[in-house]
């Protein structure tokens, strides 16, 4: 595997990271703008925001969709492997942010 890969991989992961972090603290600014409470709606935002941080964070849909299928019928399982990887990553930027959410929160994120 070369090191762009790997860098690739590191930006993933703090992508994720970052949108589940950004969009869930400036979600709960809005909040307590309109007399919402701002640290239950911040738990809910970060639960609802998982899956749009794992496709912010791969880069779209069509290039993962575009990699399952260069490794499908070309015959490239190294393709596959890079994107279950760099998906995988994404995950863990996710719960990372969920994590620490919870810890400020200290509400239970499901």
């Amino acid at each position: 595997m070369e090191e762009r890969f790997f860098s690739s991989m590191i930006q993933c992961y703090f992508i994720a990271l970052g949108v589940i972090m950004g969009g869930s603290l400036i979600g709960s600014i809005g909040a307590f703008a309109t007399g919402e409470p701002p640290l239950t709606l911040m738990s809910r935002l970060a639960r609802s925001l998982r899956i749009w941080a794992v496709v912010a964070a791969i880069g779209g849909t069509f290039d993962a969709i575009t990699n399952f299928e260069k490794g499908i019928f070309e015959g490239s399982t190294i393709d596959i492997v890079k994107q279950v990887l760099l998906i995988i990553t994404a995950m863990g930027g996710v719960q990372t942010s969920l994590m620490i959410i919870e810890w400020l929160t200290q509400e239970d994120i499901e």
